[in-house]
């Protein structure tokens, strides 16, 4: 059995997941429709046309189920699967990634190679042009290379030019990234980045919502961006032209609440043009690494991992979690939610604080960490 395919579905019922990601048409709107009425995707896998009706399908959807799904050997996909070494995360996995699963237009599945790890809740998307300047490589080199030593996980999606320039850079920092495909785990595109894709496995993930063997399509690289800047608490575009694709990924973090950052470039620059135009709009101007940490509070996350293993999780911190929210909770409320004593509570919210897991903003007031 493919046992380490399987994190938080059945393997029984994981397999539909997969089959169903294969079909023209059924994206996150219908995966919900069909989770819901059905319970679970096996029963929704071999169900007649009346009941995919039933469960709020409308006709041309059936009508793709229906003509797909006797072309689809489940078994031949988990095979494939294997083959490859892809992890299969649901959006029911208890390690689907959190800040992902919040947006709007969240993937039913992400296909994994590599590893994803907690402390990739701390990362930050680095984008911009394909056709970097020499001012764009040195300044996305020395920024990346900063985050990655402040042990920020860097995210972007493996294209030519500055995307490819923040990966390596965060690999010879010593840290992780994980790279966003518009295709499947099989294929590597550009085909120029398959030893930079080999390295990342090794020091992060390859990630896509789409299944093995589906290639590079043009409209397939907008949609991946919505994941770039899902994963991520802010997003830096560090170099773009007017045209550029990195714009696309800019907008999407404004639409998910991420925090936007943007470096300046010469008025003169075309390169520069889409930066400044994105500082002018009410992006966040860089001008160091500390820029951005500061912004997002993430000036202290060595230490923070450095807690986080000397000393784990306990009940009290797991049952003080449940009472929290992400506005802020006042410490008097949190020890009656919780029914423990202040001293117990204030110790508890104190470490917990010193490990990154939770913020005072004052006044005993607490939320949560990083939504």
């Amino acid at each position: 059995m493919l046992q380490w395919l399987s994190y938080g579905a059945e393997m029984s019922d994981l397999k539909y997941w997969i089959g169903f990601n294969r079909i023209p048409g059924i994206g996150r709107a219908k995966f919900s429709q069909l989770e819901t009425y059905f319970g679970n995707l096996e029963q929704a896998w071999h169900a007649g046309a009346s009941d995919l009706r039933s469960a709020g399908l409308d006709s041309r959807s059936i009508e793709s189920i229906i003509a797909s799904r006797p072309n689809i050997s489940l078994d031949a996909e988990m095979e494939m699967l294997e083959r490859y070494r892809v992890e299969v995360l649901t959006w029911n996995d208890p390690t689907f990634p959190t800040r992902l699963k919040e947006i709007y237009d969240v993937p039913p599945l992400l296909y994994i190679r590599g590893t994803l790890a907690p402390e990739d809740e701390w990362a930050i998307a680095v984008v911009g042009t394909r056709r970097a300047t020499i001012y764009g490589r040195d300044v996305t080199e020395r920024l990346v290379a900063d985050l990655a030593h402040n042990r920020i996980t860097i995210v972007s999606g493996l294209a030519r030019g500055i995307d490819s320039l923040a990966h390596r850079t965060a690999m010879e920092a010593g840290g992780r990234t994980i790279a966003v495909l518009a295709c499947g785990l099989d294929l590597v595109y550009p085909a120029e980045n398959v030893k930079m894709a080999q390295a990342i496995m090794g020091q992060g993930a390859l990630i896509s919502e789409y299944p093995l063997g589906t290639r590079p399509k043009a409209e397939n690289f907008p949609r991946r961006n919505r994941i770039m800047s899902g994963l991520s608490l802010g997003v830096v575009v560090t170099e773009a032209g007017e045209g550029s694709g990195a714009l696309i990924t800019a907008n999407l973090a404004l639409e998910q609440n991420r925090e936007l950052f943007a470096v300046p470039g010469s008025i003169l620059s075309p390169a520069s043009h889409g930066t400044n135009r994105l500082i002018q709009d009410g992006a966040k101007l860089v001008r160091n690494a500390q820029d951005i940490l500061e912004e997002l509070n993430l000036t202290m996350i060595p230490q923070q991992l450095e807690m986080r293993e000397l000393v784990t999780a306990n009940e009290t911190e797991s049952l003080l979690l449940r009472h929290l929210r992400h506005e802020p909770t006042h410490i008097d409320e949190v020890c009656r939610r919780s029914r423990l004593p202040i001293a117990t509570v204030s110790s508890t919210l104190a470490m917990m604080e010193l490990k990154g897991m939770v913020r005072q903003l004052g006044g005993m007031n607490y939320t949560l960490a990083h939504a």
